[in-house]
């Protein structure tokens, strides 16, 4: 994989189906291409079609712009007004809308149990061998892409898993990258209530901020900027939780139970971002207990995230647990980890607190180690 290759692969991997879809397409009325003579495919329109599709997909180019080098300015040139490549370049979750109605062929079934693996291969190879500043780059791609994939659900839900993992991976290995590529970050945020697939994104990137504060110490501004898009959408949620509350009486539907259960889990992990992110840039302080105590004095439907605001509050009274428990776990780069602060990551091989969790008061977090280690 050259590092010119490396960005563009992207994308054909992931619209892999769509290609095939379109392939059928174009056989249904040009022909099959399999088993005819060299001839008959030379005079097939399909392959050109195809190039046409993917160029447009691409490039944005079409056949018109090719110049006078075009390879397509022969007689049996596409017409791209022609009625079926047109509604093969239409919207993906439109224009394949129909294909996913009808029963899938066993060359689509093959290539949706193939394209995972590929993006496996794929992602492995970028996290071991591609530089820094190709990967920065991969990840806003990976951001916008996320919502605009194939939309077969189980084939939906391998590739999600494998861009989350591997996005998860990146900010691990280059927290940095989260003050870098705030912009995209902060886009993702403001369409988490766009789809379930956009709220799952939003949701794991507000706990990617508050686990990486940010991107890390140094970047003060980036981490203001990531803060306030946290609080816009903690005040978004608290407002539809309240015009929740006044209709709940009427809510029965299964649609509208997700729909809450999903807010309640997303307002779980702004609340820890906001806190967490505050912990690591203590100027944060201030407008975190703001934000938290919005959410105490709230009358929100779920108390999950009433109980998880309060413990938050709790914790900031005392700045040095708060630190140890909340702050980053591993130290950034050219300091030392601080005394008291908990590597979450030896947890499985030290069984030594640093914190008496005693201390905490009332109400006492009845846990044990089992609880929060992974058994192996």
């Amino acid at each position: 994989m050259s590092p010119g290759s490396f960005i563009p692969l992207f994308p054909s991997l992931l619209d892999l189906p769509i290609l095939v879809v379109a392939l059928e397409k174009v056989e249904k009325s040009s022909g099959p291409l399999i088993g005819s003579s060299i001839a008959s495919i030379q005079k097939n329109t399909a392959p050109k079609m195809l190039l046409a599709l993917m160029d447009e997909a691409y490039t944005g180019s079409t056949i018109e712009d090719g110049g006078g080098d075009s390879e397509f300015e022969d007689s049996s040139a596409i017409d791209v007004s022609d009625p079926l490549f047109l509604e093969i370049l239409k919207d993906e979750n439109d224009g394949i809308a129909a294909a996913v109605n009808n029963p899938y062929s066993d060359r689509l079934k093959a290539v949706l149990r193939l394209t995972p693996r590929l993006l496996d291969v794929y992602f492995s190879i970028a996290l071991r061998d591609v530089n820094d500043s190709l990967i920065c780059a991969l990840v806003p791609l990976l951001l916008s892409r996320f919502a605009t994939i194939f939309p077969d659900k189980i084939f939906s839900y391998e590739v999600h898993k494998r861009l989350l993992e591997f996005i998860l991976a990146t900010f691990q290995r280059y927290p940095n990258f989260i003050a870098l590529l705030k912009k995209p970050i902060m886009g993702r945020l403001g369409e988490a209530y766009d789809s379930p697939d956009k709220t799952e994104l939003a949701l794991q990137l507000c706990w990617a901020i508050g686990e990486h504060g940010g991107g890390g110490g140094s970047h003060k501004d980036e981490a203001r900027e990531l803060f306030e898009s946290l609080e816009l959408l903690l005040y978004e949620n608290l407002s539809s939780s309240r015009l929740g509350m006044a209709q709940e009486v009427s809510l029965s539907s299964d649609k509208d139970t997700y729909r809450r259960s999903s807010q309640s889990r997303l307002m779980c992990f702004v609340v820890t971002a906001i806190a967490k992110l505050a912990t690591h840039h203590r100027e944060l302080l201030p407008r975190a207990r703001v934000s938290l105590g919005k959410v105490a004095r709230s009358r929100i439907s779920d108390m999950r995230v009433w109980r998880r605001a309060c413990d938050y509050l709790g914790l900031m009274k005392d700045p040095a647990i708060c630190s140890s428990i909340l702050g980053p776990s591993r130290p950034s780069q050219g300091t030392t980890q601080k005394i008291g602060s908990i590597n979450w990551s030896e947890g499985a091989t030290k069984m030594i607190a640093h914190i008496p969790f005693y201390i905490l008061g009332p109400p006492f977090h009845d846990f044990s180690f089992s609880d929060i280690l992974s058994h192996r």
